[in-house]
């Protein structure tokens, strides 16, 4: 009874999933959008212990939904999409607003303040993790501000 207890307690908090303890994530947040037209991102933090790799990220969201880093050269920053991102053992991943983030594109609706969306995150070993994603305000500056 305890297990289902602990399980069901984990599922009602916002930004945190847990995946057969193979993968965690946390902190899982995006910034309001003010038109479904403009494309959204989402950020959160990822940790394996034993190391894995990102391969797609899903939601009803949005149509496509690919994984972006932001590179900086001569003074100028460029998205650079990444086919797959891997995460090395016990190292926490961290992605943030004009860095690693997931850039959502052809969004089905605008993201609204104090809401949550599904994402659905594939891994080559632990296979599909679904988290909710808070939505905070349009100048939202990070994950200090969704319930951990």
């Amino acid at each position: 009874m305890k297990p289902l207890l602990l399980a069901l307690s984990l599922a009602l908090l916002p930004g945190i999933a847990l995946a057969n303890d193979a993968i965690q994530i946390s902190a899982a947040w995006a910034r309001a959008s003010i038109l479904p037209s403009r494309p959204g991102a989402a950020y959160l933090t990822l940790q394996s212990e034993q190391g894995d790799r990102l391969l797609q990220v899903t939601s009803p969201m949005a149509k496509t939904i690919m994984i972006h880093q932001v590179l900086e050269s001569d003074g100028v920053s460029r998205m650079m999409h990444l086919p797959a991102l891997d995460l090395q053992p016990g190292q926490a991943l961290a992605m943030a607003p004009g860095h690693l983030h997931l850039m959502m594109m052809g969004l089905t609706e605008k993201l609204v303040e104090g809401t949550e969306f599904p994402l659905v995150l594939q891994f080559e070993d632990a296979g599909d993790v679904s988290v909710n994603v808070s939505v905070l305000g349009i100048a939202a500056l990070g994950p200090a501000e969704v319930v951990q």
